[in-house]
């Protein structure tokens, strides 16, 4: 293993498809972009473009093949494709095991016993293809940033996601999960007959000065981070506050009150995994606590 293998495989494992053939497989990744301007109105999709070129010089000497880039208004793909007897493809497919796409995929265990500097640089992987920095990710006051991770559908990839951040100690500050309790706690949108609203991506969020520290390949992404990552340390400084006493804060280090939610008739919804369906939950800790995510959880 090695630092630019373990980006890749956070690249595939975040946002990739895997089109497996008789003789080889073709690996699409997905890199979205759902605004045209950056934060600072500059055009996302040039810096997408710049950024690929940064990460081509990376990856391209491990491949030994050129990878191949497409771009539309609001998504850049990268593929390749290789022999299945190739080394590095079959590497690869032992890593991801017969997963098909970001839909079904795990984090494998042997990712956790890599070198916190190959963690590292698998979380940057994942995080150019799922992460978002902007200013209306912020947590009441405007200065208190975070970043995003899209995981659409894939309870088990969010648990491994999580852990696999606990295990170089960036803690998550909020989980929202696509769970009735969470999206409709209050049953707005079914009593309105939306009743599957709550069928949305889950959205991992760290705040963004715990997260910096890794950071993003993506320019644009990263130019936001380090300016909104700075500007939250500043915040919690004036207010003579260390800046670790407020974000370095894992869930079950925390006390506060549990708002209380309604039940909701989709509690039992097959889109639940089994072992969380039927239950309800007041709080995200809940659900993140029973599929794997705690203080006792193996990272």
């Amino acid at each position: 293993m090695n630092n630019e293998m373990a980006y890749l495989l956070g690249m595939v494992t975040g946002n990739g498809e895997i089109q497996r053939g008789v003789n080889e497989t073709t690996i699409v990744i997905e890199i979205p972009h759902k605004k045209l301007e950056t934060e600072f109105q500059k055009n996302v999709a040039i810096y997408v473009k710049a950024s690929i070129t940064d990460i081509r010089q990376v990856l391209e000497p491990l491949l030994g093949t050129s990878l191949m880039f497409n771009q539309s208004a609001n998504v850049s793909y990268l593929s390749f494709s290789k022999s299945n007897e190739d080394y590095l493809m079959r590497e690869i497919l032992r890593y991801i095991g017969r997963a098909t796409s970001h839909e079904n995929i795990r984090i494998s265990p042997e990712v956790f016993s890599f070198t916190e500097d190959e963690r590292r640089q698998f979380i940057k992987g994942f995080a150019d293809v799922t992460g978002y920095i902007r200013k209306s990710n912020y947590f009441f006051e405007k200065e208190m940033h975070r970043v995003y991770f899209e995981i659409p559908q894939n309870w088990e990839l969010v648990t491994d996601f999580c852990n696999l951040l606990k295990s170089v100690d960036i803690p998550v500050q909020n989980i929202d999960w696509g769970h009735p309790n969470m999206r409709d706690g209050n049953l707005k949108k079914y009593n309105e007959g939306k009743t599957d609203f709550w069928k949305k991506e889950h959205q991992v969020k760290v705040w963004a000065n715990e997260y910096e520290p890794i950071g993003f390949a993506v320019i644009h992404k990263n130019e936001a981070l380090d300016i909104f990552a700075n500007e939250q340390i500043m915040f919690i400084e004036q207010q003579n506050k260390r800046v670790s006493d407020v974000t370095h804060r894992y869930y079950w280090e925390l006390t506060g009150k549990k708002k209380v939610k309604l039940a909701h008739p989709s509690e039992n919804d097959e889109f639940i995994p089994e072992e969380i369906r039927g239950h309800h939950y007041d709080s995200w800790k809940e659900i993140a606590h029973d599929l794997g995510y705690g203080k006792d959880s193996e990272c």
